[in-house]
Parts: structure tokens; C-alpha cells; sequence
């Protein structure tokens, strides 16, 4: 890990002069807390802070582009912040006096925490970025045998282990602070091992998978598959599901399969996941979020209104106790039925360049061939990728209508958009519901794109750069 970025950020976090809070704004009490910060370039009005899925609350970014959260009661842990189109982890405590700073320019890169309880959350973003910058190495790391890997792995979590620990010798960490900032280091490292068998043999060209040892596995004796503080903590969640993945594939091929080859049947390959999660998960949010995730993700790839998606719902709803996620796999389910080739566009309403409402209907019954594809400030290299591969499409298919739909980003970046990439004002709409057109259009993917011949789909789950 480069610690010497690691320090310049700190440095930053403690010379960042509080024009937000002053001393006599801080909490009056050690149960208040307040939370504020200013945002450079913003591509909202709005801060909005969640805890878990909960609406906690919402402020106005004043004429500095300065928020202020004050929360009178509050329970300690992980919630998370969101600046349309961008979200981040932020740790609280009561008595906690936090200040943050960032460019949305570069949103995670430039975050900088200040005042109390900035130590864990400076810490938490390190973490996350160096997880990100370390991604292109352990790609390299894939190709080594099971003992070299595990060397690897165990280094670079030492560094990160390491840090943490320095942070905490003052004993200035809260015990769950402490315990979140452990989680992040420990489940990103097991992430890699889970992900390890996989990945080798797609890297070495190996036929099996690679056989492992115990000892490649002995992290798992340390697992927790009921921490209910964790339960949206993003490394946590992420290695449930590489380790619900791993053992419902090792189970398949030792149990159901011939020949060291796995059942390739999806139906089938989830009825193990949910039965994983039935049989070690008791605590109920942690059970109901992964029994969603293992639905949607199920849904999303089979794209086919069939029996067994009807008995893939009914087995999920026997399991899952939470209604709005049954709700949710009803609409997703009505959604892929609504894609089928030859049903009507869905009737869903977009603006203009000109803020008017207009149908998704009304845009396709000009247009013998219309293409719909998706796009999102937030993924600048996909937006740049995209806009060059359209204007190659648009000279292939000279009969065909290309029209991009924008998602999650704020309405005025949007337009400052358009204008900066000249883009054609009567070829590009704003999705101001991106749930309402996630679940309309299904969109699991920025490749992902809809074609129609009229106001007729003729293929509702087409990619951009295969299907066309």
C-alpha cells in the first residue's frame, strides 16, 4: 500500500480548516451528532443519508455548497450518504462532530474527512480505493499456485492490518469502529481467496478446477454468517456471496454431477444458493438481502417467463419474509414477460431536451427500427466508449433510430453534458425514475439495449456491442 498517499490525505483531514462547524456548533452532548461538509462541482441540490435501506434524512447544499446534518438520536454504525449520482460509506457515532470535502470530479479520490470520528471513515475510504487500485495486481496473481497466491494475498492484507492497527493503538477507535474497520480489511481479503479457484483456471486454462487444501480454506473458520452490524457492509455482503456461490458450485460437482463437470442448468444452480443461505444464515435482514440477491441475479440472466421462473418465485417467496422484495421479483418478473418479442414497448415517460414528458411509445411509432441504449455520468470511460461505438452504429445501420437514455445522474449535469459532447438534442432523454425504467427495460447492464421495429420489441435483452 502506498502509505505516503495514505498520510497526505490524513494531513489533509486534519488541516482542513471548518469553516462548517466551529467549536461552538459541535454537539452539546455526547449522544448528538452532526455531520457536515462541503461538495466542490455538486450534481445535486440534495445530500440525502440512508442507514441500512432506511430514509434517515435529507439537506439542501446552501449557496457554498455546504451541508449540515444534526441528528439528535442516532445509532451507531455504517450509513451511507448519497450526492446523486454518487454514494459512500460514512461510520457514526454519537458524539461524533464529523466534517467532510469532496470534488465530484473525482468523488471517492477526493473525499476527506474531518473532526471526530474521522479516523475510521478516512480509514474506510483508503481501504476502498486501495482494494481498487490492488485489482490489476491480484489479476496477475490468479495465474500462481494455491501456496504463492495465498502469499500474495497475505501480504498486501498485512499492510492494511498494519494501518489499522497504528490507528488504533491510542485506543481512540470505538470497539465497533474498530470491529467495522477489521471487517472491511478481513472479507476483501477472503473475497480474493473465494474468488481465487475461479479465476485461476480461467487464467491457466486449467480443465478443473484447481484442487485446494484445507489450509487455503482455514479462513473460514473465522467467519461470521450471522453479523448483524455488517449486514451492509459492502466487502461483508459481497464475500456471502462468493462463498454462497463457491460451496453451492463445489456441492453441485461433487453431488450432481458426472464427470468433474457442473450441472449448467441456472434453475438448478440457484435452488442450491437459496438452500446455502436457508441452511447458515438465521439473521433475518442479512437471510432476506441475500435470498433477493440471488433471485434478482437469477431473473436478470434467464430472461424467460417460463414454469421454472414461476417456481424459482414461489420457492424464493416461501423463503424470503420481507414483502417489498417479494413486490420487487413480481415487478422484475412482469418486467422480462413485458420484454417478450412481439409485446408493445413499455409505456414509460422520459423528458426531452426541452423538459417534456414523452412516451417511450410515442418515440418508437416514428421510427421503423429504434434503439434504445443506456448511459450514466457516473461511468465516464463507458459514456466516452459508448458515444464513439453509437456513431460507428449509426453509420452501419443508416435505417436505424439510436436513441440514449440518461440514468442516474442529476438534471443539470445532464445537460451540461449534452452541450459538452455536442450531442443530438432529438436523439437523447432523461430518466428521471430510474427504478421505474430499471425495472421496465431491465436493465442489468450499461451494454444492455432494447430494439423494436415499430412500437414492437423484437429483443428486449440485445447488447450494444453483440447484437448489433
Amino acid at each position: 500500500m502506498d502509505w505516503y498517499l495514505y498520510m497526505v490525505r490524513f494531513l489533509l483531514s486534519l488541516t482542513f480548516i471548518s469553516s462548517i462547524v466551529s467549536c461552538s456548533d459541535a454537539p452539546e452532548n455526547n449522544s448528538t451528532v452532526f455531520f457536515g461538509g462541503e461538495i466542490v462541482n455538486p450534481t445535486s441540490d440534495y445530500v440525502v443519508l440512508y442507514h441500512k435501506d432506511n430514509f434517515v434524512d435529507s439537506v439542501k447544499l446552501d449557496e457554498k455548497n455546504h451541508f449540515s446534518f444534526q441528528l439528535d438520536t442516532l445509532e451507531d454504525g455504517l450509513y451511507h450518504f448519497d450526492h446523486t449520482p454518487e454514494l459512500q460509506y460514512v461510520y457514526l457515532s454519537k458524539g461524533d462532530s464529523l466534517v467532510a470535502r469532496l470534488n465530484t470530479v473525482e468523488f471517492d479520490e477526493s473525499l476527506v474527512f474531518s473532526g471526530k470520528g474521522s479516523e475510521i471513515n478516512n480509514f474506510l475510504i483508503e481501504i476502498f480505493l486501495q482494494n481498487e487500485s490492488d485489482e490489476e495486481l491480484i489479476k496477475d496473481y490468479y495465474s500462481l499456485d494455491p501456496e504463492a497466491f495465498s502469499q500474495k494475498i497475505d501480504s498486501l492484507h498485512k499492510d492494511k492490518l498494519d494501518l489499522l492497527n497504528e490507528l488504533s493503538s491510542d485506543d481512540q477507535l470505538p470497539p465497533k469502529a474498530l470491529a467495522m474497520g477489521k471487517a472491511s480489511v478481513y472479507y476483501n481479503t477472503f473475497i480474493t481467496k473465494e474468488k481465487y479457484p475461479f479465476y485461476h483456471k480461467k487464467k491457466t486454462g486449467e480443465e478443473t478446477i484447481h484442487d485446494l487444501s484445507n489450509e487455503f480454506y482455514s479462513y473460514r473458520k473465522e467467519i461470521d454468517f450471522n453479523n448483524k452490524d455488517l449486514t451492509y457492509l459492502k466487502p461483508y455482503f459481497d464475500f456471502m456471496k462468493w462463498y454462497i456461490g463457491n460451496v453451492s458450485y463445489m456441492t453441485c460437482l461433487d453431488d450432481c454431477s458426472s464427470n468433474k463437470k457442473p450441472v449448467s442448468d441456472r434453475l438448478h444452480f440457484n435452488q442450491h444458493k437459496l438452500a446455502i443461505v436457508d441452511s447458515i444464515v438465521v439473521e433475518k435482514e442479512l437471510r432476506n438481502n441475500l435470498f433477493r440477491n440471488i433471485a434478482v441475479d437469477y431473473l436478470k440472466w434467464e430472461h424467460n417467463p417460463d414454469t421454472e421462473s414461476v417456481a424459482f418465485i414461489d420457492k424464493f417467496k416461501t423463503l424470503s419474509t420481507n414483502e417489498e422484495h417479494e413486490q420487487e421479483i413480481e415487478l422484475l418478473y412482469k418486467g422480462i414477460q413485458n420484454l417478450q418479442p412481439n409485446n408493445t414497448i413499455p409505456d414509460i415517460a422520459v423528458l426531452n431536451f426541452n423538459d417534456e414528458k414523452i412516451s417511450l411509445k410515442d418515440l418508437v411509432g416514428k421510427k421503423e427500427n429504434t434503439v434504445f441504449y443506456f448511459w450514466t455520468a457516473g461511468q465516464k470511460g463507458h459514456f466516452r466508449n459508448i458515444s464513439k461505438h453509437i456513431a460507428e452504429l449509426e453509420g452501419k445501420y443508416p435505417n436505424h433510430n439510436f436513441l440514449g437514455i440518461n440514468l442516474r445522474t442529476s438534471h443539470s449535469q445532464w445537460k451540461q453534458l449534452m452541450s459538452e459532447n455536442n450531442l443530438d438534442k432529438e436523439k437523447q432523454f432523461y430518466g428521471e425514475n430510474f427504478k421505474e425504467l430499471q425495472m421496465a427495460m431491465i436493465i442489468d447492464g450499461l451494454n444492455k439495449c432494447v430494439i423494436t421495429k415499430d412500437s414492437v420489441v423484437v429483443d428486449g435483452f440485445a447488447n450494444l456491442y453483440t447484437s448489433l
